[in-house]
């Protein structure tokens, strides 16, 4: 038994000094996900020093709730206070990472999961007593969250960086061919991709038509002709040889039947067509993780939603965390070909698997 005497004072300090960072940076993530949803970064970005009263009347909210927020972000040392007149400033160089026109770099958007993992923590906890999982619909906003991100990403990189990852398919999509992508949420990747090439034809599926909406609805505004959407669980899918290319962004690692899902889609690919998988960029060995720059946050994702919405489905439960290995595993036990792993600059969460069907 470990008595006082046993234990090493000064790591014991340097912990307890590390939990009550945690705790202090948890509570600023959820007051980052306040700022975010209420647009007030949005706001303060483009403003002078403010009192709060301005801000608020600004970002047109109650002054009350803004003044107490703004104090959280101020011990939290992400605005800028001056006593002297009581004004507030977000500096430009945390508006980079926290405002809509940060773009991909808007780091705020994701603070935003923390509340919804909350709303399942007490069904993630009756899950480690008893198994299963929690369903894909207890999670109100997650779509809608996912949504964000994507769009962020997709406007941003879709066209430019992500698909001259794959040698020759820029040209391939101008001229046109099939293209499907798998667990397309509310289907930006789709619609990116058919407004820059109208003469190849695109279908996004996914099992629930939630997103389906908001999908079709941006791709009629756009007046995209050649982008569809159909509800379908990509486990059986039974579509053979139909497409040149086919895509899936984060979205392997949380289906029930991983490798189901990625024998559906070596299935539904042609002789020498090509698909890209987009997913985390971990090791399938934890000690290798011990540096991973986001490796507490893929590991509490997994937890908090790809691995219980799999299993609350009856499935493997692979988690976020699957890793590059396991993933080259299965996917060349489809008999796809993995011809590269590759990566982008500044996207330190993602792999990018071009793999090949033998002609």
């Amino acid at each position: 038994m470990t008595t006082i005497s046993d234990i090493d004072q000064g790591k014991a300090d340097a912990f307890a000094d590390r939990m009550m960072g945690v705790l202090n940076d948890a509570s600023t993530a959820m007051m980052v996900s306040l700022g975010h949803r209420t647009g007030l970064f949005n706001v303060m970005g483009d403003m002078p020093p403010s009192t709060s009263q301005q801000i608020a009347d600004a970002a047109k909210l109650n002054e009350r709730y803004v003044r107490e927020w703004l104090g959280g972000m101020v011990v939290s040392r992400i605005i800028d206070y001056t006593p002297d007149g009581k004004t507030y400033a977000l500096p430009p160089e945390h508006a980079a990472f926290m405002t809509q026109a940060a773009g991909t770099d808007n780091l705020a958007t994701f603070a935003q999961f923390f509340a919804l993992f909350g709303l399942v923590e007490d069904q993630i906890v009756d899950s480690f007593h008893k198994g299963g999982g929690v369903p894909y619909s207890q999670y109100p906003t997650f779509q809608k969250i996912m949504g964000e991100i994507s769009s962020m990403v997709h406007d941003a990189s879709m066209v430019d960086t992500i698909l001259p990852l794959v040698p020759g398919m820029t040209e391939k999509l101008e001229h046109g061919i099939d293209v499907a992508d798998i667990g397309c949420g509310q289907g930006r990747a789709i619609n990116v991709m058919a407004r820059a090439f109208p003469k190849s034809r695109f279908v996004g599926y996914d099992f629930s038509d939630e997103g389906f909406s908001t999908a079709r609805a941006e791709a009629n505004a756009w007046g995209l002709t050649n982008a569809t959407f159909e509800a379908q669980d990509v486990s059986d899918l039974t579509v053979k040889g139909k497409y040149d290319f086919m895509t899936s962004f984060d979205a392997i690692h949380d289906q029930a039947k991983p490798g189901q899902v990625l024998q559906a889609i070596a299935d539904a690919l042609k002789p020498g067509g090509t698909y890209l998988m987009v997913d985390e960029d971990a090791s399938t060995h934890l000690e290798k993780n011990l540096d991973h720059p986001i490796g507490p946050l893929l590991f509490a994702f997994s937890v908090f939603h790809c691995m219980t919405v799999a299993l609350a489905l009856g499935g493997e439960g692979l988690g976020t965390v699957w890793g590059i290995e396991l993933a080259q595993e299965m996917l060349e036990a489809t008999g796809l070909k993995v011809e590269e792993i590759k990566r982008v600059d500044g996207d330190i969460e993602n792999s990018y698997f071009i793999t090949t069907k033998p002609s």
